[in-house]
């Protein structure tokens, strides 16, 4: 898909990056800043009240958010005049080089690795202080620019922790953790699970778990780390431990093997490569835990010492988000008072920055 390179308006020069099951992304020239950025049309945002809903969370979570290592909202805006014509959502943002699945297939050394790594954890850190839970952490929604700096990205799917409604159907299924696969409910380290099967296919070339279905997601965790144990299994729902139950047992693969040498970046022949092997290796084993209870938190996983070199207590320790208004979650608005709540948030975003108005669907060659 090709977009025009002359457009009237603030921003210009528009290139089709790609489209996704959350929308449509392209490149533009903000002529007020000389900056490139990012534009995502969300994807039909009114189609039903959970489009809708999620759309204004994301709105809400992104104006909320203030870290170096989350994808910063630039501006919003809309091209139709009133609520009555309202249909489409534009969120204006970082431009960012790549996205993670590109730099998993490169060949990354020990320090960029670890560095990318402690980024994704300063990056949650700043969501969990304000109790929200990112849910869809996965290598597409993590941003990297040439620099190395590393960005998170997507909020549509997040909560705050406690929410009552955790549906396990909504995450990306690679990187959904055990609790989820379960229905378990969950609580913050969910996305520690996630940063550890992203950790581990970086290491690795490829996904750790790729399970077809629900069912094979769980066969695929237990054949590598082994059957969870009884206290575990008391903690699920009847039904739902009847079927764990009735799996075969399996003992776990140890992380040598799931991780051994050769599949480590090449430094590791020097005494330091080899310290960080062990290091990684140990880091892996706190995090890809089946059981939450004993799964490390991201505090714990970012004192770590593989991520010793990096470690920067006013990064780690950034100040924490605004309030979040944690009803969000629990309203039962109707479509269209999610779309008037929606239609309030861009109008505020346009009359603070100023846009004029631009479709993307219009001037498309």
């Amino acid at each position: 898909m090709d977009f025009g390179d002359v457009y009237s308006g603030r921003y210009v020069s528009l290139r089709c990056l790609g489209v996704g099951a959350q929308g449509m992304v392209c490149t533009a020239l903000d002529n007020d800043t000389k900056q490139h950025v990012a534009i995502k049309k969300l994807s039909r945002p009114f189609q039903n009240v959970i489009h809708a809903k999620r759309a204004y969370r994301e709105l809400k979570l992104m104006k909320l958010v203030n870290h170096p290592n989350i994808i910063r909202l630039l501006n919003a805006f809309t091209p139709q005049k009133t609520l009555e014509e309202f249909q489409d959502v534009y969120l204006v943002m970082e431009l960012m080089d790549a996205d993670l699945c590109q730099v998993i297939r490169m060949e990354l050394d020990q320090e960029r690795m670890s560095h990318l790594l402690y980024q994704m954890l300063c990056g949650i850190k700043h969501l969990h202080s304000a109790g929200i839970i990112h849910r869809d952490l996965k290598p597409s929604n993590i941003a990297v620019s040439t620099s190395c700096c590393l960005k998170i990205l997507d909020f549509g799917l997040a909560r705050t922790a406690g929410t009552s409604t955790m549906t396990p159907y909504v995450v990306t299924r690679y990187y959904r953790a055990p609790e989820v696969v379960l229905e378990m409910g969950y609580k913050e380290n969910v996305d520690i699970w996630s940063v550890g099967c992203i950790m581990a296919e970086m290491i690795i070339g490829e996904v750790l778990f790729p399970g077809s279905d629900h069912i094979d997601q769980w066969n695929k965790i237990i054949e590598q780390l082994g059957t969870p144990s009884q206290d575990f299994m008391m903690r699920l729902q009847p039904f739902t431990r009847n079927f764990v139950e009735n799996r075969p047992e399996y003992p776990g693969v140890s992380f040598e093997r799931l991780f051994p040498d050769e599949k480590f970046p090449s430094d590791n022949n020097t005494e330091y490569g080899r310290q960080k092997i062990l290091q990684a290796r140990d880091l892996l084993s706190k995090m890809l835990v089946i059981d939450p209870e004993r799964r490390i938190s991201v505090d714990e996983a970012l004192k770590h010492p593989y991520f010793g070199t990096w470690y920067d207590e006013n990064e780690v320790n950034a100040p924490a988000p605004g309030l979040y208004d944690h009803s969000v979650d629990e309203c039962e608005n109707t479509l269209e008072q999610w779309k008037e709540l929606i239609y309030k948030e861009v109008m505020e975003y346009d009359a603070i920055n100023g846009t004029k108005s631009l479709d993307l669907n219009s001037n498309r060659t």
